[in-house]
């Protein structure tokens, strides 16, 4: 039985189909353990080698596995259901094969083993990006990258050298049976016929231009590929001038998924806020927090080396702006500090230390010291949200759920902790 490759989708005429997962439970004791059955024809649907998904399986279950591809036996050790491998099947389907922009799981694996990074490049709309490679997965698929094409259609073209040759046994043995005569010629002819059928090509506009999109397409891995081999330096420019051509044509607005994916794809994701600061802030920076707020949280958004970035190209905005701006640091950081653009920790960091990376010392100063009301008031208020919370915690402590048979709802009442009463004096019986 077949089932959607991206379960979400809930159409039961999608394109995309895979075979669900098939589990056998064998052994005993310790040395029991679940063979995938199709692992071989579900990693074929999902256009990736059987290795990946059944070490994703070990991950996240912290199981050893085992392959065997010689007779196609993928083990996990231990006892788990064929549900329970199909759910987490459905993990691997969104972070390793699903594209990040159609969801469509028509992906490629570019894996560069000297950079450490994993590409991935999208058949049906295009797109490119990288793949986060904190999960344990990404260790092995750097160790063992997936077959080129080349090299995973090399069974396949063995498969029809095999079936050319039975067809010319069997030619063979036909001329030999009628003998000797003229005809003997006759396959010459029919091989000159299949050379002009293969030279021939569709002269139509649209096979131009599927011709000129493979030439594109194969330009652009070219392109990923020589990229990623340049220095920092390089890079960061490619990445300036590409925002800078979205700013100038005009369409930065929606931009800010391309904006992500050209910066993963270079590798400098991390100083996106350095660079979008210097393109997209000015004196007007308030305002423009609020316009390229997605655009900035798309590099921000719990990464701490981005957000120090950004408050190094706050710095840069500031020295260029300096009369408008200078007085006005921290309702700018509130600002960027409401927006979710930065966090508490990197804040306190940032007002430790006076650095002169991005703008002299004298100016780092100054802009530091106006920032020192807002610093204080955000230590003031992280304090005093501590404290609340320990009140509500010695509160709860002293909350008491009271049930009663004859009520309708439970009842909760604030109970006062018990005093000691005071022990009543000794009597004295002689005294009497």
């Amino acid at each position: 039985m077949s089932v959607n490759v991206n379960r979400s989708v809930s159409d039961q005429f999608y394109r995309y189909k895979m075979p669900r997962l098939i589990a056998k439970v064998e052994g005993k004791g310790n040395g029991i353990k679940t063979v995938i059955v199709n692992m071989v024809d579900v990693a074929k649907a999902l256009n990736r080698p059987p290795t990946y998904p059944t070490k994703f399986f070990g991950c996240e279950l912290g199981a050893q596995t085992q392959f065997d591809t010689k007779n196609d036996r993928y083990i996990v050790n231990g006892s788990h259901e064929a549900n329970k491998l199909q759910d987490m099947l459905d993990g691997f389907i969104r972070k390793f094969v699903l594209c990040t922009e159609c969801d469509n799981p028509e992906t490629d694996l570019h894996v560069n083993p000297k950079k450490q990074t994993i590409g991935t490049s999208c058949k049906a709309c295009g797109n490119r990006g990288m793949l986060d490679t904190r999960h344990k997965l990404c260790t092995f698929i750097l160790k063992n990258p997936p077959e080129s094409n080349e090299s995973g259609s090399a069974s396949a073209k063995k498969e029809k050298e095999k079936k050319n040759r039975k067809k010319d046994k069997e030619n063979g043995s036909g001329s030999g049976e009628a003998g000797n005569h003229d005809n003997f010629d006759a396959p010459q002819a029919v091989d000159g016929d299949d050379d002009d059928e293969d030279w021939a090509e569709e002269t139509t506009e649209e096979a131009q231009r599927r011709r000129m999109e493979e030439i594109s397409d194969h330009a652009k891995n070219l392109t990923l590929s020589e990229d990623l081999e340049k220095p920092l330096e390089e890079r960061v420019n490619l990445f300036y001038n590409f925002v800078k051509q979205k700013k100038e044509s005009g369409t930065i607005d929606g931009a800010e998924k391309e904006i992500l994916a050209e910066a993963e794809r270079l590798d400098v994701k991390a100083m996106g806020p350095l660079i979008l600061s210097e393109l997209l802030f000015n004196e007007n920076i308030r305002d423009q927090i609020k316009k390229y707020k997605r655009h900035f949280l798309r590099f921000c958004h719990n990464n701490k080396k981005a957000q120090k970035y950004l408050l190094g190209g706050f710095e840069c905005v500031v020295k260029l702006h300096q009369v408008q701006l200078l007085p006005r640091v921290p309702i700018i950081l509130k600002d960027l500090y409401d927006a979710d653009l930065l966090e508490e920790d990197v804040i306190f960091a940032w007002a430790e230390k006076v650095s002169k990376k991005y703008v002299s010392k004298e100016l780092a100063k100054e802009i530091h010291a106006k920032a020192a009301p807002f610093v204080k008031w955000l230590k003031e208020a992280e304090e005093e949200s501590e404290g609340s919370e320990e009140e509500e915690e010695e509160d709860d402590e002293n909350v008491e759920v009271v049930y009663s048979s004859s009520a309708r709802e439970l009842k909760v009442e604030t109970v006062k902790p018990d005093t000691p009463e005071k022990e009543e004096d000794d009597i004295d019986i002689d005294a009497i």
